[in-house]
């Protein structure tokens, strides 16, 4: 009985206090959501993503949690690669974004939700292929916003791991605070 009390008091309370209070004192921004503020209202997060469906910003992968992006509803479709419903969808989206876009094939990341359908990045490639829409819809070069993405493309975790990605609320934010 002893044991019992001693280790619940050490590990499920001492423990996670302690834990939670080194994450907050060494990363303070990544133990609370990576929050992004501006002029006291919070924007959003780095780490969880968000519809855009202005025409004049680029878009998200599309979500499979909930009603789109409701990290209280976390998870993928459970739609395997064969099935009818995924191959519908995948087409019709496909055909709807290719006209923005005729000369170049429809990223994957554009079309297919991510496992946890909170994602807030897209591949190089799927920012690219939206820039003639966003540059249209706000008048801009298109020179100018390859340079956006490009400025905004991560590489890859010590050059090995995952692969190059862009934060699509970052982006938007700085084509907003650029090309109003």
């Amino acid at each position: 009985m002893l044991m019992t009390v001693v280790t619940t008091l050490l590990l499920g309370l001492a423990y996670p206090l302690v834990i939670t209070g080194v994450a907050q004192v060494l990363f303070h921004d990544k133990a609370n959501g990576q929050l992004i503020k501006r002029d006291g209202r919070l924007l959003g997060s780095r780490i969880i993503g968000q519809p855009f469906t202005g025409l004049g910003y680029f878009h998200s992968r599309p979500s499979a949690a909930g009603n789109g992006y409701d990290p209280a509803n976390s998870g993928g479709s459970n739609l395997g690669p064969t099935n009818q419903q995924l191959i519908d969808r995948v087409h019709a989206d496909t055909a709807r974004l290719q006209p923005e876009n005729p000369s170049a094939p429809v990223p994957v990341d554009l079309v297919t939700t991510s496992a946890s359908g909170l994602d807030p990045d897209i591949s190089p490639a799927a920012a690219l292929f939206q820039v003639p829409r966003v540059a249209r819809e706000r008048g801009v070069n298109e020179e100018q916003l390859r340079q956006l993405v490009m400025k905004h493309t991560r590489g890859r975790q010590f050059s090995i791991f995952g692969e190059p990605s862009v934060n699509v609320l970052e982006l938007n934010l700085e084509l907003a605070r650029t090309t109003p």
